[in-house]
C-alpha cells in the first residue's frame, strides 16, 4: 500500500523529471554578428589544411591529395552556418544540429584523418563557432577527436 508521503514524493519526482526534460529543450535564439557574413566569406576563401606554426603548430595536411576534399567538407559546414545565420530566428540548437551533420561528413574519410588533422578541423569549427558566438558544441567536437567527450 502506498502511502501519501510516498505519493507525494513520486509526484514530485516526476515534475522535476519533467522540468528539467522541458529546460534542457529549449533552444536559445542567437543573434547573429552583424559582420558574420563577411566572416564567413573569409573563412571559406582562405586555403585549409596548410602549415600553422603559431599558435596551432599545424605541420599540414599528413596527405596533400586529401586537402581538397577536407577542405570542401569545412566549407560545407561553413554555408551551413551561414544558412543558419541568415535565418530570422537561429538558435543555438540549430548550429548543434550543424555541428553533428558537419562532423558526420568526415566518418567516411574519418581513417585518413591523423591526429593532428581531426585536431585541425576541430580547430575550423571553432572558428565557424566563434563567427556567430556559439559557446560549446556539446561535447560533439571531444567524441569526434577523442572517440568520446571527456567532460
Amino acid at each position: 500500500m502506498i502511502t501519501i508521503q510516498k505519493m507525494k514524493k513520486y509526484i514530485q519526482t516526476i515534475l522535476i523529471l519533467f522540468t528539467l526534460t522541458s529546460c534542457s529543450q529549449n533552444a536559445i535564439e542567437m543573434k547573429t554578428p552583424e559582420n558574420a557574413n563577411q566572416k564567413f566569406n573569409e573563412f571559406i576563401s582562405k586555403k585549409k589544411f596548410v602549415e600553422k606554426p603559431y599558435p596551432n603548430f599545424y605541420l599540414g595536411i599528413a596527405d596533400e591529395k586529401m586537402r581538397p576534399i577536407f577542405t570542401e567538407k569545412i566549407n560545407q559546414v561553413a554555408l551551413d552556418f551561414k544558412s543558419v545565420a541568415e535565418s530570422k530566428k537561429p538558435t543555438d540548437k540549430e548550429y548543434q544540429e550543424k555541428i553533428r551533420i558537419g562532423l558526420l561528413r568526415f566518418k567516411d574519410i574519418y581513417l585518413d584523418l591523423d591526429t593532428e588533422d581531426r585536431e585541425q578541423v576541430c580547430v575550423y569549427f571553432e572558428e565557424l563557432m566563434d563567427i556567430v558566438g556559439l559557446e560549446s558544441s556539446n561535447g560533439q567536437l571531444n567524441k569526434f577527436l577523442y572517440g568520446f567527450d571527456p567532460n
